[in-house]
This record gives structure tokens, sequence and C-alpha cells, in this order.
């Protein structure tokens, strides 16, 4: 479901996108010291985001480092950390533990299974560390697995289980911030759910799978729909964010909420309109 929330490469200053790579590679980093391969597995752009934007709004000092890895290890990459990067990875690791689960409870797939049991220890120390973040996502994941069994409709409230979820891990602490927090962070999970959907629906009308946007592709003009639905989410999320004090890193944040979260919407709509000129 994840990976929509990442950059717009072509519109970022080169300085900029080094900085991005430093925050992703970081927490790359962060993934592997502290949850081994498999917690490296988990890696995503979507924390990379929530580190970059926490570290702008609390002003977290950041460590540089420089290393080398598996996907470069010719040369040293630079990596950025701070305490959100390990928060970001617990995150990570806490999401990707309770997808296993769900995909095991739903399809018993042999391969969740194993990942699932390849995280868990990590996953229970992570549980024990963060019982509020942790709480949201299980509740969320069930509730939206109810909804699956359903065979729900109602997009608002199938997508407003990721928006709970979403707003729950952008508060890393409960002080002023926390109300433009949840809300930037409850309509980009509503934003990302949707958009998830969409790109899932033609396949899913193939398989007959369920996805909640079935009913809405009956209407003549559900293109345009979607994209006024997907406009109006990530609207909400950016006019919260524009009330929180981010002055670090504020290019990169603005590139990745105002064209970034586009990109595979765009390609989308490319294959689209090559299909028909097929």
């Amino acid at each position: 479901m994840f990976g929509y929330v990442t950059i717009c490469e072509p519109e970022l200053k080169v300085k900029d996108l080094k900085k991005y790579r430093g925050y992703y590679c970081g927490l790359c980093r962060a993934l592997k010291e502290e949850y081994g391969i498999s917690g490296q597995m988990t890696l995503t752009y979507d924390m990379t985001f929530v580190i970059i934007l926490l570290t702008s709004l609390y002003e977290s000092a950041l460590q540089q480092e420089m290393h080398r890895c598996k996907v470069h290890p010719v040369k040293k990459q630079l990596m950025l950390r701070n305490e959100i990067t390990s928060y970001a990875a617990a995150m990570n690791v806490l999401l990707a533990y309770y997808h296993m689960e769900d995909d095991w409870k739903d399809d018993h797939k042999a391969s969740s299974l194993v990942a699932k049991e390849m995280l868990r220890r990590k996953a229970y120390k992570i549980i024990a560390e963060y019982p509020r973040q942790s709480r949201a996502v299980k509740e969320a994941l069930e509730e939206l697995a109810g909804y699956e069994k359903e065979k729900s409709a109602d997009i608002d409230r199938t997508a407003g289980c990721t928006g709970r979820l979403m707003e729950e891990l952008l508060v890393y602490k409960e002080d002023i911030w926390e109300a433009p927090l949840r809300k930037m962070g409850f309509y980009m999970g509503k934003f990302i759910y949707l958009m998830d959907a969409y790109e899932d629906l033609s396949e899913d009308l193939e398989k007959g799978r369920y996805n909640p946007l079935k009913k809405l592709y009956e209407v003549s003009d559900y293109e345009e729909k979607m994209k006024q639905i997907l406009c109006m989410m990530i609207a909400e999320s950016t006019a919260a964010f524009e009330r929180l004090p981010c002055l670090i890193d504020v290019d990169i944040l603005r590139n990745i909420l105002y064209d970034g979260v586009w990109n595979r919407y765009n390609k989308m709509q490319m294959k689209k309109s090559e299909d028909q000129k097929k």
C-alpha cells in the first residue's frame, strides 16, 4: 500500500536531492543496525518523508555518516540520522509486521508467515516501546479487514482506516503540534489508500478481487471524480502542513507534497494514454 509519498526528482535541486538520499540511506542503515536484514527489507520512501517532516518541525540535530553498502559497494554514501530516524525505523518495522500478519490471516500466504515470523521478536519490542502507535495500527488494519470482508463500497470508511493509522504515526510527541500533525496524517493516509485502490482497480476487476472503488467505477465520469477526490485529500493534508513552522528542508517537503505524491498517478495516466493510442 505504501510507496506513494516520495520526491519528484526532476523538480528538486541537486543539493536537496543529495540530502533526501542522505535521509533515505540513513533510514536504511538504522533499519539494518537496529532490526537486522529482515528489518532493512521493510524500507519505504514514506517513512523517509516522516523523518524529514519531524526533523524539520522539531529542529532535531542530524548526525552525518559515510558508509558503503550492498547497493553502493564502491563509493561511500552520505547517511543522515537522528533520534527521529530510529522512531521511523521502528514504525517501518511495525507496519510491515502487521501487514504480514494481515496477509497471513486473509490469504494464508506462506511468504507472509515466514516474513512475519522473522520480524516477530523485533515487532514485540516495538509494541512494548510504542503502545499508542502499535494499538492504532493494529486496530486500523483489523477494522479495514472487516470492511473488506463486507466488500464495503464506502470509500470514506475504508480510507479512514489508513487515515487514522497514518495520523498516529505522525504524532511523534503529544504536544502543541499534535492537532495539525493528526490532520495532515489523516488525509495523507486516505490519499495513500485511495491511490493504491485506484492503481489496483483494473487488476482487481480482472481477477474478481475486492476493491472499494468498484461501485464508483461504474459512473460515467469516474476518472474525473477520482482525481477530484485525490486532490481534496492531499489538499487537506498540505493545508495542515502549511500551519506547521517547518523551515529546514521545506523545499524537499513541498516537493513531495505538491509534486512527488502524484508520481505514480502521472505514470498511470501516461500508460492509459499510450494504451488508447495503440
